[in-house]
C-alpha cells in the first residue's frame, strides 16, 4: 500500500471549516500514544503559552474525523499515526456570543508510528512525551484535553 502524502503546509483559515448544527466547530484531535502505551506526546500551544494535544478544524473535504486527526498530529507534531480507538466528543462549554457550544472535539487515541524531523509547524512548535501524571499537570486549565487523555488507554 502506497504511504500516504505528507504536505509540508499546513491547513489554515476557516473557509473549509466544519460546524454543528448550533455553530460549534468541529475538531478533531488526538492522544498520540507511545507504542507502549507509557507516555502521551504534547505540543505546544501556538502561543507557546503551554502545552496541548495536537487538534485542529475537521474540514469538509475530509471524509471523517480521524483522517483530520491525523492530518493536525502530522502538521502540529510531525508525527505518523495509526488511530486506534474514538474516545468520543467533547463539548467545550466556554461561553460564546450565542450561547453555543464554542467547540465539539471528537478525540481519537492514536499509537505513534514515525516521528519525523521537519514537519509544517516546526518552527512554531515543540513537541515532548509526557507520563500521564506530568500530562495532566500541562493539560490542567484545559478541561477537554485532560477528559480526552483520561479515556485513552495510557498507562497511569
Amino acid at each position: 500500500m502506497p504511504e500516504p502524502k505528507y504536505s509540508m503546509t499546513s491547513r489554515t483559515g476557516s473557509d473549509n471549516q466544519r460546524y454543528g448544527s448550533k455553530g460549534e466547530r468541529l475538531v478533531a484531535g488526538v492522544v498520540p500514544l507511545a507504542p507502549d502505551k507509557s507516555k502521551v506526546m504534547l505540543i505546544q500551544s501556538s502561543s507557546r503559552k503551554g502545552w496541548v494535544l495536537p487538534k485542529g478544524g475537521w474540514e469538509k473535504d475530509e471524509k471523517t474525523a480521524a483522517a483530520a486527526a491525523a492530518r493536525e498530529a502530522w502538521e502540529e507534531a510531525g508525527i505518523i499515526v495509526r488511530v486506534e480507538k474514538d474516545l468520543g466528543t467533547i463539548l467545550d462549554n466556554r461561553p460564546t456570543q450565542n450561547s453555543a457550544p464554542k467547540a465539539c472535539y471528537q478525540f481519537f487515541e492514536a499509537t505513534v508510528t514515525e516521528a519525523r524531523a521537519e514537519w509544517p509547524e516546526k518552527a512554531k512548535r515543540e513537541r515532548r512525551w509526557f507520563s500521564y501524571t506530568d500530562a495532566t499537570a500541562q493539560l490542567a486549565q484545559r478541561p477537554e484535553l485532560t477528559e480526552a487523555l483520561r479515556r485513552s488507554g495510557i498507562r497511569r
